[in-house]
């Protein structure tokens, strides 16, 4: 998810997004958002603030120092954490970020950065080896983007064949977890690529200039990531900051059958 870029750099990533929110959820007006941020943009009437429900996603650009209590008194209902990438690496602060996000309390689930260079079946038997099958967790998360920065893999396949090793990761890991996994995705990579596609999944969509509606083309989102440069008490340094599509009432009714 370009989180050292985004942790090194703490400025505003490029403008990205998705449009309108699932119809089933009702999503309640409110004034301001619930979090400061260090570079805050103008999203205009359809801000952030007016979804109720924040989360956040970490991986080691965060560090491992948290005050976990302080999170979740701030309001934090959720948290993706990085867990996989590729075939054989792991996100060095996953076992520490897991662990205390659990004992917290706060729903979470871990995402695993797809790398073109190897096999969907086994870089999903390598998240399956790394992140465990347990209560209060969230649908795992496919990170599917353009990594223009790696040193290793500078493939940038074709649609047919971006949405074949989607669906065969995505296979493995339902099989695994019983749940379907939800799509992180930028506005570039699902502009080349995603159109149109995936339709039964839910969708969390990068957005931090702009809101998502303004952005993608024809995609319901569950949810969006609006900052990169969030401050939440409790942890030291900028932080990816997100909002679930509805109300506090929707957010329970999914939560209840997200494991489902």
């Amino acid at each position: 998810m370009y989180r050292t870029l985004l942790a090194l750099a703490v400025t505003a990533i490029l403008a990205t997004g998705c449009t309108s929110t699932a119809d089933l959820l009702d999503t309640p007006s409110i004034k301001g958002t619930r979090f400061k941020d260090n570079d805050p943009q103008d999203f205009g009437r359809n801000h952030p603030g007016t979804h109720p429900v924040h989360g956040i996603d970490l991986s080691k650009w965060n560090g491992t120092d948290i005050d976990w209590q302080e999170v979740k008194k701030s309001g934090v209902a959720f948290v993706f954490i990085k867990g996989t990438e590729g075939k054989d690496r792991i996100d060095s602060a996953f076992a520490s970020h897991w662990r205390a996000a659990a004992a917290a309390g706060i729903p979470h689930s871990a995402y695993h950065f797809y790398y073109f260079c190897s096999t969907p079946e086994d870089q999903a038997d390598w998240f399956i080896e790394n992140v465990p099958k347990e209560a209060n967790m969230l649908p795992p998360v496919l990170d599917m983007e353009w990594n223009h920065a790696s040193p290793t893999c500078k493939l940038k396949p074709d649609t047919a064949t971006v949405r074949d090793v989607m669906q065969r990761f995505m296979d493995r890991i339902e099989a695994h977890y019983g749940v379907r996994p939800i799509i992180y995705t930028s506005v570039d990579f699902h502009r080349d690529r995603l159109v149109g596609a995936f339709g039964n999944h839910h969708f969390w969509v990068r957005s931090v200039a702009a809101h998502p509606g303004q952005i993608y083309a024809n995609r319901k989102w569950t949810f969006w990531q609006y900052t990169a440069t969030g401050i939440v008490p409790g942890i030291k340094g900028p932080t990816d900051i997100n909002v679930f599509a509805g109300s506090q009432k929707a957010w329970r009714q999914w939560l209840a059958s997200a494991g489902r």
